[in-house]
């Protein structure tokens, strides 16, 4: 009896401790799947954009994203901070003494994903077929200006133009069409504006999955030449609306939001305010302007103009409507782009009674018993376009029609669609319009060169100045110097001509956000406009 006692206590306690085992190693592994699941997580940065990557193709435009284009391909050369333009595939240049010739000396240790080399053939290849679609591409300055291109040899490269322009190479800098993809993702017949067969870049990320409309993860390019970025992938979450971008981020499935719009002014404050996340406001990326088209009878006369710009309180208008988020701008270009900061002119404050003398000055009195002034019995009466899914530019339209009122101005705000504004601008189908220029690494040639364009809003805003012709003139002139400082002086004297005649308003200064969570760490914002922020990211 006794002996089938200790026979059942040894088996009942060899049961529990059996039981005990596999709790524990239950235990184990799940302890390593969290510890497995938290290292992925600090693993990938996930942030949401608000719009499918598109085609990874390097040559095309929309519905492909500049910010997903910048991670797989790269440029020959790279915008910095300040305008500074620095070697990236290209370890330096030559330019000859007329303007016409550069000469690039390619880096040699420089691979594609798929593990082919990177070399002259392969950059001749992608120019030529960038130019078979010169039309597509025009609005780049130099690609029509391409004569030839040339392999001097096996890591030497040559590019001709037809005549001297010196934005050349900062446009090179841009994020498309001028990048570069494998030899493998040619389509049989060379032309990549119909498609290319895989995206093979050189960029420190490489398209791993990708699901339409819904993700994109990117992986690390681990035999990038470069510096390698922190984080081993990058998702993309496609997420259209805006409030749930917000909740996304609150929930902690988003690490990053990230850029210009991306979520509302209300919802930066609210999360900012909270102190639970990191957030920063990246310096001016572009001038919001207010652009007048002097054609028009009303805004011919340059007091008129001055007056509208005299007649409201820009820097309240500024802070209320965007909370801080954008900056008053006195310059119808930031002063941080290339060549523009030696403008010098006196900027135009708020000053009613200045701008009331200035109507009476220039004929147009206010009736007595009326709301609205008139000359030769016709009223002041004038329409300000603006992009109806824009709140700003909704909230600054209302603030401007309040203002004008209490001088006498009738202001009629109308919104619209983008492509019907940009229609309406292009077409010289408006009084007043909503407008930004590019940024960098576009400007300032980009934004002087519309301005001087013909089918564009700016022809006719211009069209009253009584200097058009030497403007004009000087518009032309300016990408064909090879002299730094006669550039300087015409880049100046373009700049300060075009604001003291009114017809472009400077209101602010554009700004892009991030918000991220704590975790996140060495955030910064590229100083291309367009290029993406990820290789310094780490995550904590």
């Amino acid at each position: 009896m006794s002996k089938r006692r200790t026979s059942t206590q040894m088996l009942l306690i060899f049961a529990i401790v059996l039981i005990l085992s596999t709790l524990l190693l239950g235990c184990t592994n799940e302890s390593k799947e969290d510890s497995a699941s938290n290292q992925e997580s600090k693993n990938m940065l996930t942030l949401a954009w608000p719009r499918d990557i598109g085609e990874m193709n390097p040559h095309v435009y929309n519905p492909s994203q500049l910010i997903a284009q910048s991670m797989v391909y790269e440029p020959l050369v790279s915008y910095q901070d300040g305008g500074e333009l620095k070697p990236h595939l290209a370890e330096s240049w030559k330019i000859s003494d007329d303007g016409k010739e550069y000469t690039f000396n390619l880096r040699q240790d420089v691979k594609y994903s798929d593990g082919t080399s990177f070399n002259a053939e392969n950059v001749k290849k992608n120019f030529d077929a960038i130019l078979k679609n010169v039309d597509i591409h025009s609005w780049l300055g130099f690609i029509p200006k391409v004569d030839q291109t040339e392999v001097i040899d096996k890591y030497t490269f040559k590019l001709t133009l037809k005549e001297p322009y010196y934005p050349t190479i900062q446009e090179l800098a841009v994020v498309r069409p001028v990048r570069f993809l494998g030899d493998a993702g040619f389509p049989e017949d060379g032309d990549t504006s119909k498609g290319v067969t895989k995206p093979v870049g050189t960029g420190p990320w490489i398209l791993e999955e990708y699901k339409a409309d819904e993700y994109a993860i990117f992986k690390r390019n681990e035999n990038y030449w470069g510096e390698l970025p922190k984080v081993k992938k990058v998702k993309i979450k496609i997420i259209p609306d805006a409030e749930t971008r917000v909740l996304a981020f609150e929930k902690g499935d988003l690490d990053l939001i990230y850029g210009e719009g991306v979520i509302s002014i209300d919802a930066f404050k609210q999360l900012d305010s909270t102190g639970s996340y990191q957030t920063s406001i990246s310096e001016a990326v572009a001038t919001r302007q207010l652009v007048m088209n002097t054609k028009k009878e009303q805004l011919s006369d340059l007091r008129v103009r001055q007056a509208l710009q005299y007649g409201f309180n820009k820097q309240a208008m500024v802070e209320g409507v965007t909370s801080g988020l954008e900056e008053k701008a006195d310059y119808i270009l930031p002063t941080n782009f290339p060549y523009t900061s030696a403008v010098d002119i006196t900027p135009i404050d708020y000053n009613i009674e200045k701008a009331k003398a200035l109507l009476d000055e220039a004929g147009w009195k206010l009736p007595k018993g009326k709301n609205v002034r008139e000359k030769d019995g016709k009223p002041l009466e004038i329409e300000l376009m603006y992009n109806s899914a824009e709140s700003i530019q909704k909230a600054m339209a209302e603030t401007l029609q309040s203002e004008w009122a209490a001088l006498g101005v009738k202001l009629n705000i109308v919104g619209v669609e983008l492509t019907v504004q940009i229609q309406r601008f292009k077409g010289n189908e408006f009084d007043l319009n909503f407008f930004s220029n590019y940024g960098a690494p576009y400007d300032p040639h980009t934004f002087v060169n519309i301005v001087g364009s013909e089918g564009f809003g700016f022809s006719e805003a211009i069209s009253s100045y009584p200097n058009r012709d030497n403007l004009l003139k000087q518009i032309a002139e300016v990408p064909r110097t090879t002299d730094e400082k006669e550039r300087q002086e015409l880049y100046t004297s373009i700049l300060e001509s075009l604001q003291d005649q009114g017809a472009i308003a400077p209101i602010s200064y554009i700004k892009k956000i991030a918000v991220y969570q704590k975790d996140v760490s060495n955030f910064t914002f590229p100083a291309n406009r367009d290029e993406h922020p990820f290789t310094g990211i780490s995550i904590e």
